[in-house]
C-alpha cells in the first residue's frame, strides 16, 4: 500500500469523538507501524489527527496548512518510527515533530512575503464564552496579547496552559533544556501582563 493511499485512509472528521487511548497502547501501535502494519497506522492516525489538528492551527493560524502538515507529521511516523527512543512519551515525540514542521512553514512562509509577521501565528486560550459578543471580544484580546510573544514563547504558552504540558515534557517537544522553557515563560508572562496593563490603562 502505499503511503499517501494510508494517509487518506485514516483521515477522520472533525466532530467524530477523538479515540480513547493509553500510553501502552501508542507504543504498541508504534512497534506494528515498525513492522509495516497499516491497520494500527489507521488506529494510529485516528488518535491523533484531531489532537495534532488543533495543535498546528493554534501554532500557524493557516486552515489551508493544516491537513498538509498533519500529513507531513504522520508520514514521518509511518516512514521513520524507529527515530523514536521511547525516552519520552509518544505523543510528546509526534508533537515535537509536528512543532517542527509548523515552524519550517512558519518560515518559508514569512521569506515568501515581506508583508507577513511571524508573530501573527497565534490562538485564542481558554474555553468559549457562552455570550457570542463576549466571546468574540475575549477571542480578538487574546489574539492581540499572543501577537506580543515570539514563536518559542508562544508555544511554551499554549503547551501549558492549553495542552496541560509539565515543563519537562515540553522541553522534549521543543528539543531544547527545560530551564530554557521556563525562561521562555517567564519572559512570556511578563509580555502578557504588559499587554494587559496596557490595555486597561
Amino acid at each position: 500500500m502505499k503511503d499517501a493511499t494510508i494517509i487518506r485512509s485514516g483521515k477522520t472528521p472533525e466532530d467524530r469523538p477523538e479515540p480513547e487511548t493509553g500510553q501502552t497502547e501508542e507504543n504498541e501501535l508504534l512497534r506494528r507501524i515498525a513492522a509495516r502494519d497499516a491497520g494500527a497506522f489507521e488506529r494510529f492516525y485516528l488518535i491523533y489527527h484531531p489532537r495534532l489538528f488543533r495543535f498546528i492551527l493554534r501554532i500557524t493560524r493557516n486552515p489551508d496548512q493544516v491537513e498538509e502538515l498533519i500529513h507531513e507529521t504522520l508520514l514521518f511516523v509511518w516512514e521513520q518510527p524507529s527515530r523514536f527512543n521511547a525516552t519520552s512519551k509518544v505523543s510528546t515525540w509526534v508533537f515535537g515533530i509536528a512543532y517542527n514542521k509548523a515552524l519550517k512553514a512558519a518560515s518559508r512562509a514569512l521569506r515568501r512575503s515581506n508583508d507577513l509577521d511571524i508573530d501573527e501565528f497565534v490562538d485564542v486560550l481558554g474555553d468559549p464564552l457562552g455570550n457570542h459578543s463576549e466571546r468574540r471580544e475575549a477571542e480578538d484580546w487574546m489574539h492581540a496579547a499572543l501577537a506580543t510573544l515570539s514563536v518559542e514563547q508562544r508555544a511554551v504558552v499554549l503547551l501549558t496552559f492549553v495542552d496541560g504540558l509539565p515543563y519537562e515534557e515540553i522541553a522534549q517537544v521543543l528539543e531544547c533544556p527545560e530551564n530554557t522553557v521556563k525562561t521562555r515563560m517567564f519572559h512570556a508572562r511578563r509580555k502578557l501582563q504588559a499587554f494587559a496593563n496596557d490595555s486597561r490603562s
